[in-house]
């Protein structure tokens, strides 16, 4: 049974069944809809290394969680264009030698209940999700309890963050962690440091003069821990995730999930 990008994509739509936002970045970034699939990558952030191998796999739609050209909403694609960047040309004229489909899917996997991203990370991690909250769209699990240093430690190795930093009194026992993965923002990281029903909160990404620094300080008032594993492993697992899933969804497909490695652990 052959099946298109377009078929594919319309599919996996209605089996996420999750409404749809009036404005989203989710969607065709590059390709041909109309190309027939014969396999799929999965991945976080589609590095031309992450292409290069999608093609080694034999597949010719990458879906990519995060950009394709770098800025989220899209808008400096123009300007790269206008500035006939190199790296951008470079990029581009790969995808389109060798056939690629790049399918944008971060709204509608974090819009799910509970996230997707949130749901891989917290399996990753051997934690489980507190329920009711993960249905208002917020993370936490019970955890066997820890510190905050051994937490950080164990972030680190299980989701494979080469970058992990954090703050807080490391002997501080944590029962209770938030998660809030990737780039939430500031007022959001905020709002689940101070929430009184956790002990450590574990975030992707983080402005330094916004919610670090924020951290940094509630961390030196009681202790709070505050753990950054970074952006792309912090959402690693979550597009594993994501990848098992699609692959229930269209079986006939071949899908592979294909890492981004960390930055320091090399391209």
């Amino acid at each position: 049974m052959t099946c298109t990008v377009a078929q594919l994509m319309a599919r996996t739509a209605a089996a996420l069944d999750v409404p749809a936002r009036r404005t989203t970045v989710d969607g065709l970034d590059a390709g041909d809809p109309s190309a027939v699939v014969r396999g799929v990558a999965v991945t976080t952030l589609a590095t031309l290394a992450v292409l290069e191998r999608a093609v080694a796999v034999g597949a010719n739609v990458v879906v990519t969680h995060e950009p394709l050209f770098y800025d989220h909403q899209g808008a400096a694609t123009a300007e790269l264009v206008r500035e006939a960047d190199p790296v951008h040309a470079a990029k581009s004229a790969f995808v389109r030698e060798h056939g690629l489909a790049v399918w944008r899917m971060h709204d509608a996997w974090h819009d799910r209940r509970p996230d997707g991203i949130d749901a891989g990370a917290a399996a990753a991690l051997g934690w489980t999700l507190d329920a009711d909250a993960a249905a208002r769209g917020v993370a936490w699990s019970d955890v066997r309890p820890t510190t905050v240093g051994e937490l950080a430690r164990h972030v680190a190795a299980a989701l494979g963050s080469t970058q992990t930093r954090f703050a807080g009194d490391p002997h501080r026992t944590v029962r209770r962690v938030g998660l809030d993965l990737g780039f939430r923002g500031f007022a959001r990281n905020r709002a689940l440091l101070r929430a009184a029903e956790v002990d450590a909160v574990v975030v992707g990404e983080a402005h330094e003069w916004e919610v670090a620094s924020y951290a940094a300080d509630l961390a030196h008032l009681d202790g709070t821990g505050f753990v950054v594993a970074g952006h792309v492993p912090s959402e690693q697992a979550g597009m594993s995730l994501f990848a098992d899933w699609l692959h229930g969804t269209v079986p006939e497909v071949p899908v592979t999930f294909l890492s981004t490695p960390d930055l320091l652990a090399g391209t």
